[in-house]
């Protein structure tokens, strides 16, 4: 019985889990990591959690702010292994995590072994000194951890093999690369258009460049790399019927323009293109942030889900773009035979067919493509265009990023 179940046997339970998941992702569960997780008691991290909680594939929240936001959490455990799978920490790897909790800087502690060393860094001292305490009545007494802003370094010309950021980016500030020695990784959740990605990026001669990503969410950075995104209400009915835009960079839209625009008729386009269940397809969103006009997020109440006024496949945020008054948004994927599903585009405004069909066009170009998995890389903000790769660039505070589409695999 879940009752009688030890911490151990909840620990085994669990690995088993985030064994199961990498698979599913496909992606393998480095033994390192695997033994990380089955030595970490999580439930010395975990706060007031009850045990059975502390050991479930989920994220923990353990500080809210005055209006409820997460501010800090135990991250979820499969979500960890995969950063510290993509970050391909090793024995005697020197570690910066950003962002304290105390388990993962624990995880790491044990990857990297005794001659090894392990920081961990937040703003927030009340974060860092549960973070400390927690190490402590786990035996992990020899992790670094610092009170601080990670934005700026923690001391010149201190270098580490991999830097593991835990909390929500928007930008790349300098101190980051600086930190890492030449071919060190850092792992990084970024937010480009407001999408968010865990890239595994290599230092390379002053530039970093991705190799892989994954999906993920965290609570967002504080301090100076804190960056607050743009909200465009969409209805002006109560939070019940709330439906919006989601802009996270500098989107040129006239939120005037869209006054009762979901109060149009809906205009259908469906592509052909199609997608198996259980077949993940998030870098679509991120060609079509790359590859339309004001690129925006859609979101919406589950009531207005419910009630039709919007039909999106994920509420918390569905690609869309405006074009003058004209609104177009992905479509929930409609089911054809068996386990197959149709991408579409829906759109609002005096020119909706246009912007329908231009939305649902990228969407068949990315099929065209072979469906091709994206490139970052992060260049300096004084970098010329000249001397940028090819692909679409994002201007950040401190950094221009190259979003590429190389050949489809």
């Amino acid at each position: 019985m879940l009752e009688t179940m030890s911490a151990d046997e909840l620990r085994s339970a669990l690995v088993e889990k985030i064994a199961a998941r990498h698979q599913a992702l496909g992606l393998a569960l480095p033994a390192e990591v695997e033994r990380a997780l089955r030595a970490v008691p999580r439930h010395l991290f975990t706060g007031d959690a009850d045990l059975h909680a502390a050991y479930e594939d989920t994220a923990i929240i353990t500080k809210r702010n005055e209006r409820g936001i997460s501010m800090s959490s135990v991250s979820a455990p499969w979500l960890q292994a995969m950063m510290l799978g993509q970050a391909e920490i090793k024995p005697g790897d020197r570690v910066l995590e950003v962002g304290s909790g105390g388990y993962n800087a624990a995880l790491i502690r044990e990857v990297v072994g005794p001659t090894g060393s392990v920081t961990t860094i937040d703003i927030d001292p009340e974060v860092t000194g549960r973070a400390g305490q927690s190490l402590a009545d786990a035996g992990y007494t020899d992790v670094e951890v610092i009170c601080a802003d990670a934005e700026f370094e923690i001391e010149p010309g201190r270098k580490f093999d991999a830097i593991i950021v835990t909390v929500g980016s928007w930008d790349i500030p300098p101190a980051w690369p600086s930190q890492l020695a030449e071919g060190g990784r850092l792992v990084v959740p970024l937010r480009t258009k407001g999408l968010t990605r865990s890239w595994v990026l290599e230092h390379q001669g002053g530039t970093l460049v991705s190799r892989g990503h994954q999906t993920c969410g965290f609570v967002p950075m504080q301090g100076a790399g804190a960056h607050h995104g743009t909200a465009i209400p969409l209805l002006d009915k109560d939070d019940d019927y709330a439906v919006g835009l989601w802009l996270d960079e500098q989107e040129n839209i006239d939120p005037a323009a869209l006054s009762g625009i979901l109060g149009l008729p809906r205009v259908e386009v469906w592509t052909g293109i199609t997608v198996d269940t259980g077949i993940r397809f998030s870098d679509q969103d991120l060609w079509l942030a790359t590859t339309l006009p004001s690129f925006s997020l859609i979101t919406a109440s589950q009531k207005a889900l419910d009630d039709g006024i919007v039909a999106l496949p994920w509420r918390y945020g569905t690609p869309a773009f405006v074009d003058g008054p004209n609104l177009a948004y992905r479509a929930k994927p409609r089911a054809l035979d068996g386990a197959v599903f149709e991408f579409g585009a829906f759109a609002h405004g005096p020119q909706a067919e246009q912007s329908a069909q231009r939305l649902a066009g990228q969407i068949a170009t990315w099929d065209q493509a072979g469906r091709p998995e994206p490139r970052l890389s992060v260049h300096p903000v004084a970098t010329p265009n000249a001397e940028l790769p090819a692909g679409h660039v994002l201007d950040k505070k401190h950094a221009r990023l190259v979003i590429a589409w190389p050949t489809a695999r």
